[in-house]
């Protein structure tokens, strides 16, 4: 038998992308790993209900922003806080894309993955 175990994002600033995950999806740190050279630290985020997590992996000598191509990929958040969420995340600034004859939008994250919030039903 096969189940997920995490989803992956690299990021540039990891505070940055720390700070903006927990203030837009409440999510926070379940467990890391740092490199024993320093080389690079993964930050595994949860959302303290699934036991799905995302990985922010952070390269320590990493300069240049990532290339996210057409960015024609995210990752899907369900919330039964749809109406909350929409209006935090409007006042913070992430939505890029707005779909509402489907009922969804799409946030940013700092480096650019687009996260899509869905509401529950």
């Amino acid at each position: 038998m096969i189940t997920f175990n995490h989803f992956n994002f690299n990021v540039l600033d990891l505070e940055k992308s720390l700070k903006f995950y927990k203030e837009a999806l409440g999510l926070f740190p379940v467990r890391e790993k740092t490199a024993a050279d320093g080389s690079f630290r993964l930050v595994y985020l949860g959302d303290g209900k699934t036991d799905f997590t995302l990985e922010l992996t952070y390269l320590t000598d990493r300069t240049e922003p990532y290339n996210l191509g057409e960015c024609e990929f995210h990752l899907a958040f369900h919330t039964d806080e749809y109406e909350e969420c929409y209006k935090k995340h409007k006042e913070m600034g992430v939505i890029c894309f707005e779909n509402p004859g489907m009922g969804i939008y799409f946030i940013s994250d700092p480096d650019g993955y687009w996260l899509e919030i869905v509401p529950a039903k």
